[in-house]
């Protein structure tokens, strides 16, 4: 059964950001290569929980009370292919094409019906 396994926080001011989920939650961030982009471990791998990632927003800040305002939540699945099919067939739409994260798998997102945005993401073998 496919699962959540990974969220994202997108970020005006990642810097800002970071120092603030390291204060609240001791968080750690890692860059990953020269992206803009921090992974984010948030406990012990022995521990419950999922881990995320910190991205610089593309594009303006979003209105107060509007969904994406929301973390990105990520689901594994095992066919990336096929799950973009169904959900599209199932009235999803996609936000963003089918991408490789080198070393770690196949990265989409789609919009469910209500417009709210998914990653879905098939992991290297």
């Amino acid at each position: 059964m496919p699962r959540v396994v990974h969220f994202e926080i997108h970020a005006s001011d990642p810097q800002a950001l970071k120092k603030f989920y390291e204060s609240l939650f001791d968080w750690t961030f890692t860059q990953f290569g020269d992206m803009d982009y921090w992974t984010i471990e948030t406990g012990k791998r022995d521990e419950i929980g999922i881990n995320g990632g910190l991205i610089l927003r593309q594009g303006s800040e979003p209105e107060d009370g509007q969904p994406v305002n929301a973390f990105v939540c990520t689901v594994g699945v095992g066919d990336l292919e096929a799950t973009l099919e169904k959900a599209l067939s199932l009235g999803a739409q996609m936000a963003v094409e089918k991408m490789q994260i080198p070393g770690v798998g196949w990265l989409a997102y789609i919009k469910d019906p209500d417009g709210n945005i998914l990653g879905v993401m098939q992991p290297d073998m």
